[in-house]
C-alpha cells in the first residue's frame, strides 16, 4: 500500500515533469541556437575534438563577436553556422533550419538564402575577372529572383550604403584590401540573408582600412537589421560590439557585455563593461586560469550555497570573503555568482 508521503512524491514529480514538458525548448526565441554542439575529426585513428558540448544563443538584430585562441573551436563552429560543416552531435539551428538534418539540396538552399559569409582572404571573396557590381548581382543571377533591373538597384543600393559608389565599375585587383572586404560584405548582403557570418574579416588588413570594414558592418546591422557574427583577434573589433562570446577548449568560457550609461549630474555617456563566466546546459563553468592559479585551485574544489550566490575555494581551506584581481587596462575582476543573471560568476565592470 503506497503511503501518502509516497503518493505526495509521486504526485510532485508528475507535476514538475509536466512542468518541463510545457517549458519551451532550449533557444527557441533565438535566430541561432547551439545545444550542447560537438564536433569530432577523425585522422589515424587518432579523434580530436573540437567542440565539446557548445552552448550558443544569438538573437535577431545582434552585432556580435567571437574570440577564442587558435584551436579554440572558433572556426569549427562558423563553418557549421555556414553550412560548411556539418555537427557530430548536439543541435545547431539557424533562423529555423536544422543544420543536422538538412540534405544536399536543403544545404546548398541555406547557404544561398539564409546566411552570407565574409572570409579572412580578399581573394576568396570575389571573382577576380568581375566588377565590383557584377560581383554583387552574381548571387542574386543563381537564385533566380528579380528581374535584371531589380537586382541592378539591390547592388547600387549596396554600394552606396557602404560608400563604395565610385568602384562600382573596377575589378578586385583595382581595389584597396578595405574596398575589396566592404564590396564582399556587399555580396554577402545580396540576397538578403538572416545572418552574416565573418571569418577574421580585418585580419589582412592595416588598422584604418579595418575601422572602415567594421564600419561597414555596423551599418549592415543598423540600416538592414542583419545579424552578424565576427570571428576576430583584433580587440579593437571585439570591443565595439555590445557582445563578446569567448571560446576556450571547445566551449564558451566567458561573455562580455557592454551598455552606455548617461551621468544624470554631467550628462557624460560612458561605456560601461561587464564580463560573465558562461554556465553551460550540463552545469559546467569554466573558472579563469588566473583565479585558479592564485588560489592554488586543481583537480577539486569546495562548493557552498548561500542565499544570493555559490563560493568556491580550494580544497580544505578557509572561506575567502572576496577576491579581487588586477585585469588589463585597469579593470578589476570581483569574483562572485549572482542569481539575478543567466551566467554566473566573473564580473569585470570598466567605464570608458
Amino acid at each position: 500500500m503506497t503511503s501518502p508521503s509516497t503518493a505526495t512524491t509521486l504526485a510532485e514529480l508528475e507535476q514538475r515533469a509536466a512542468a518541463r514538458r510545457d517549458r519551451p525548448s532550449y533557444g527557441h526565441d533565438a535566430l541561432i541556437a547551439c545545444d550542447r554542439l560537438v564536433r569530432i575529426f577523425s585522422a589515424d585513428g587518432v579523434e580530436v575534438q573540437a567542440l565539446q558540448g557548445l552552448d550558443l544563443l544569438v538573437t535577431e538584430g545582434e552585432l556580435m563577436a567571437l574570440v577564442g585562441a587558435s584551436g579554440s573551436g572558433k572556426s569549427t563552429l562558423m563553418n557549421i553556422l555556414a553550412g560548411l560543416d556539418v555537427p557530430t552531435a548536439g543541435s545547431a539551428k539557424v533562423a529555423g533550419c536544422d543544420l543536422l538534418s538538412m540534405g544536399s539540396k536543403e544545404r546548398l538552399r541555406y547557404r544561398r538564402d539564409i546566411v552570407g559569409f565574409v572570409w579572412q582572404q580578399t581573394a576568396r571573396n570575389l571573382l577576380p575577372y568581375l566588377t565590383a557590381v557584377q560581383n554583387i548581382t552574381l548571387p542574386m543571377q543563381l537564385r533566380g529572383r528579380g528581374r535584371g533591373s531589380e537586382r541592378a538597384e539591390r547592388a547600387e543600393s549596396l554600394l552606396r550604403m557602404l560608400g563604395l559608389e565610385e568602384c562600382r565599375d573596377r575589378r578586385p585587383q583595382q581595389l584597396s584590401g578595405g574596398q575589396q572586404q566592404r564590396v564582399a560584405i556587399a555580396v554577402a548582403l545580396a540576397n538578403r540573408p538572416s545572418v552574416l557570418l565573418a571569418d577574421e574579416p580585418t585580419g589582412e588588413l592595416d588598422s584604418a582600412s579595418g575601422e572602415q570594414v567594421f564600419a561597414a558592418f555596423r551599418r549592415a546591422n543598423e540600416e538592414l537589421g542583419t545579424t552578424i557574427v565576427i570571428v576576430t583577434h583584433d580587440h579593437a573589433v571585439a570591443s565595439e560590439v555590445r557582445r563578446t562570446v569567448a571560446i576556450r577548449d571547445g566551449r564558451t568560457s566567458s561573455e562580455v557585455l557592454r551598455r552606455t550609461e548617461v551621468d544624470a549630474a554631467t550628462g557624460l555617456e560612458s561605456q560601461v563593461a561587464r564580463e560573465y563566466a558562461m554556465l553551460d546546459r550540463a552545469g559546467r563553468l569554466q573558472l579563469p586560469a588566473d583565479y585558479t592559479e592564485a588560489l592554488g585551485m586543481e583537480h577539486r574544489v569546495m562548493l557552498e550555497l548561500e542565499q544570493d550566490h555559490i563560493g568556491i575555494w580550494p580544497d580544505d581551506q578557509p572561506r575567502p570573503r572576496q577576491l579581487v584581481v588586477p585585469a588589463p587596462g585597469g579593470i578589476d575582476r570581483v569574483a562572485r555568482c549572482s542569481r539575478a543573471t543567466h551566467a554566473p560568476s566573473v564580473v569585470r565592470e570598466s567605464s570608458a
